[in-house]
This record gives C-alpha cells, sequence and structure tokens, in this order.
C-alpha cells in the first residue's frame, strides 16, 4: 500500500494530474478536502482526505488521514474523528511520530496507523534507513496494521520498511514535488504491485 499525500503541493487540475497518475501506478491519493470531489470523480483509484472535520462533506471519497503533522488533533478529537469517519464508511489512517503515541491510538481501532518521525518529515533520509527500530517497535507494539512515512524517497525505503513489517508507506515530497512524478512514481512502485 502506498499513499501519496499531496499536501498543498498540487491542488485543483494539479491535483487531478497526479491522481492520474497515481492510478496508472496504483497509489492512493491523499487530498486537501476541497479536491475531493473533483479528484475523485476523475479517477478509480481511492482518494483519500488529507483531513476530515467534523463531517464528511463528500461521499466518494475512501478514506482519511487523521493527526498528519500538518494537522495534529488531541486524543479526543481523534475519537470523535474515526467515528465520523467510520460511520461516513471511510478507512482511517491515524498519524503519530513514536510508539507510545501508537499505543494510545491503537485503543482507538483505526484501520492503520501511521508512524512519521516529525524531523525527518520531507527530508531525504527515511524512516526505515534512520529509525528502522521505531517501525520494527510500533509493529510489535500494536494490533492495527502499521503504515510508516517521513523521508521515503526510494524504491529500497519502501522494501525496507515492509521487511520491519509496516504494510505500507506514506509518501509526499518525493513524488508531489518531484519534476517528474510518473517517473518517480515507476520507480518507487517497481515490483510492489506484483506481491
Amino acid at each position: 500500500m502506498i499513499i501519496i499525500n499531496f499536501k498543498k503541493y498540487k491542488t485543483g487540475k494539479e491535483a487531478v494530474k497526479l491522481a492520474k497518475t497515481c492510478e496508472k501506478y496504483k497509489a492512493i491519493c491523499a487530498v486537501l478536502p476541497e479536491d475531493v470531489p473533483i479528484v475523485s470523480r476523475e479517477v478509480k483509484t481511492p482518494v483519500y482526505y488529507q483531513y476530515i472535520k467534523d463531517k464528511v462533506p463528500y461521499k466518494k471519497a475512501k478514506g482519511t488521514l487523521l493527526n498528519h503533522s500538518d494537522h495534529p488533533i488531541s486524543n479526543k478529537t481523534i475519537k470523535r474523528r474515526l467515528k465520523i469517519a467510520k460511520k461516513a464508511g471511510l478507512k482511517t489512517v491515524v498519524c503519530c511520530t513514536n510508539t507510545k503515541r501508537a499505543k494510545e491510538i491503537d485503543k482507538m481501532k483505526p484501520d492503520y496507523i501511521a508512524v512519521e518521525p516529525k524531523e525527518l518529515i520531507g527530508g531525504k533520509i527515511s524512516v526505515s534507513k534512520a529509525r528502522p527500530e521505531l517501525i520494527e517497535h510500533t509493529v510489535k507494539a500494536v494490533k492495527t496494521k502499521v503504515l510508516c512515512g517521513a523521508g521515503i524517497n526510494t524504491r529500497q525505503d519502501i522494501k525496507t520498511a515492509l521487511k520491519l513489517g509496516a504494510k505500507g508507506v506514506l509518501v509526499a515530497s518525493a513524488v508531489a514535488k518531484a519534476k517528474q512524478p510518473a517517473k518517480k512514481l515507476a520507480e518507487l512502485t517497481k515490483d510492489l504491485n506484483k506481491r
């Protein structure tokens, strides 16, 4: 599983264009809430909200990120928004920065927990290189499926994360800011979709 978080790098028509590229490589798109309607009309690949508030305005999305470092929220708010998301039929990916926090979130029963050390987000060194033990410890500490993100830039970063027990990755700047997103996605997903 690979989720491309568009952040604010790609919006509107540019988000649609990148989503079509993601579709070709079987990647999930996490887009700004205002872009969900236009993007989900144009592609068949799953479209996730980057975040939701206290209602889900557009029903064609397939999931949502919650508590991403760009939109941190309290445990109380995570619980409330998980209920809202589940009621709307959305898959849920709750982000956190460490294993301790992952254990707290695990009790809330999201579909996935994404562990992303804040200091590595947007960088060139991946969590699977810099902090492999974080992925391993989190996978062992929780019952929920674990994804990882932060600095994921290469196919090897993804392969290492999967070997450590992660079920997938979140990628943002490596694809959304790439001059040739299709080339980058082809590189990242090579061999992954054969699993």
